[in-house]
């Protein structure tokens, strides 16, 4: 592990009451973290996200993301029946988010957050991993990009044949 990777590891681990703890999880792949201390964290349906990215492709989301919350962190979970996206944001945001269909995480509800490397399926990973410790996204990018991904139509899905 670089230095960069083991300072972000250390600023996620540090969210976590036993920031050791979370450093084993890291070990394996994924950790569970409170927010409300280091960063919010806003879940927003993928649809929204495809939406206003104009795609469903991996890549073009990322570079979607990147332009969109430059400096910030994003996880992607398509496990389970919904497909959402982890916008991390400043501590704080929960007490003054409004954006409809977006729900900012309250405070002390524990997230899977993948390590710094983990950019890819399967699972929970980084669809903008954070680039530095305390890579967080604007609250006022990620309420921008909602309406965006609100006022746009859904992508179609790419066929493979």
């Amino acid at each position: 592990m670089n230095q960069a990777t083991r300072t972000i590891t250390d600023w996620l681990a540090s969210a976590h009451p036993v920031p050791a703890q979370a450093r084993r999880e890291f070990a394996i792949g994924i950790a569970l973290v409170p927010t409300g201390e280091k960063f919010d964290a806003i879940r927003l349906p993928a649809p929204v996200v495809h939406a206003a990215a104009g795609s469903e492709d991996p890549d073009a989301v990322a570079t979607f993301l990147a332009k969109t919350l430059p400096g910030g962190a994003v996880i992607h979970d398509a496990y389970g029946v919904g497909v959402w996206y982890y916008a991390l944001v400043p501590p704080g945001t929960y007490a003054n988010w409004q954006a409809p269909d977006a729900e900012c995480l309250r405070p002390g509800t524990w997230l899977g957050v993948p390590r710094p490397d983990l950019t890819a399926r399967p699972g929970p990973h980084w669809a903008l991993p954070p680039h530095t410790a305390g890579s967080v996204c604007t609250a006022e990018a990620v309420a921008d990009l909602v309406a965006l991904g609100q006022s746009s139509p859904c992508p179609t899905p790419e066929r493979t044949s």
